[in-house]
C-alpha cells in the first residue's frame, strides 16, 4: 500500500516509516522542516499538516494515511493544531477518495481518560497535558465524525526500548491502570491496521502483553 505518514519525524513517526518501509509499503512523509527529514526510504513533501494545498499534494497516490502527530507539553497555552490537521486531512482524505485512516491519540483521551495510572490520572495529565488531551479529544471527535474507515489506538507510556513482540490492544478497559509499551511495538501494531480490518471504527488501547 502506498501510505501518508503524518508526524513522521517524531520517535514513534520514524519507528512507523521504518516498520512500513519493511512491510513493503510505499511511504510519503509530510515534514514541514528537511534538517528533520532523514527518513531513508520514504517520499518526502515538505509542507504543513494544516495546510489542505500541502495535504492534498502528499496525498497523491496514496490508499491509506497513518496519523502520529504530537504536540508539546502546553500547561497554559491552548492547543488546536491536531484537532486543526485532522480537520484539514479529513477534508483532504474525501477529495482524494483516500478511506483508511489509523490515527494515534494516546490513553486518557476518550472513555480511556483515568486509565492512565495514579500519577498520571491525578498529577501528570491534569497539570501538563490537559490542554494537549482537550484537542486530542476534539481530534478523535472529527474522526469519529467522518465516514473512513478509520481506527484509533491509544498507547499507555511509550518507551524507547527494543521492542517486545508481545501487545495487548482492547477496549475493555476494566482494570487498566497505565503501564508501558515500546514505540517500536506501537509502530508494528500501527502499520498492520492498514490491510486488517479487525479494529476498524473502534479505539483499542494498546499496552505491552502480560
Amino acid at each position: 500500500m502506498n501510505v501518508l505518514v503524518l508526524g513522521a519525524t517524531g520517535g514513534t513517526g520514524r519507528e512507523i516509516v521504518r516498520t512500513a518501509l519493511a512491510k513493503g509499503h510505499a511511504v510519503t512523509a509530510l515534514v514541514r522542516s528537511s534538517r528533520a527529514a532523514d527518513l531513508p526510504g520514504a517520499r518526502i513533501v515538505h509542507g504543513d499538516a494544516r495546510d489542505a494545498a500541502a495535504v492534498d499534494r502528499a496525498l497523491i497516490g496514496c490508499e491509506g494515511v497513518i496519523s502520529a502527530l504530537g504536540t508539546p507539553v502546553s500547561p497554559f497555552r491552548e492547543v488546536t493544531l491536531l484537532s486543526e490537521a485532522t480537520r484539514v486531512l479529513l477534508g483532504a482524505m474525501g477529495r482524494g477518495q483516500v478511506r483508511r485512516l489509523v490515527c494515534i491519540t494516546g490513553v486518557g483521551a476518550g472513555d480511556s481518560r483515568g486509565h492512565g495510572g495514579f500519577l498520571y490520572d491525578r498529577l501528570f495529565n491534569p497539570l501538563l497535558l490537559r490542554r494537549v488531551y482537550a484537542d486530542k479529544d476534539r481530534q478523535e471527535a472529527a474522526i469519529r465524525a467522518s465516514d473512513l474507515d478509520w481506527v484509533i489506538v491509544r498507547p499507555v507510556m511509550l518507551t524507547n526500548g527494543a521492542a517486545m513482540g508481545q501487545m495487548e490492544a482492547t477496549t475493555d478497559l476494566d482494570g487498566i491502570h497505565g503501564g508501558s509499551i515500546p514505540r517500536k511495538d506501537v509502530a508494528t501494531f500501527v502499520v498492520a491496521q492498514l490491510d486488517d480490518d479487525a479494529w476498524v471504527r473502534r479505539t483499542p488501547l494498546l499496552r505491552s502483553g502480560r
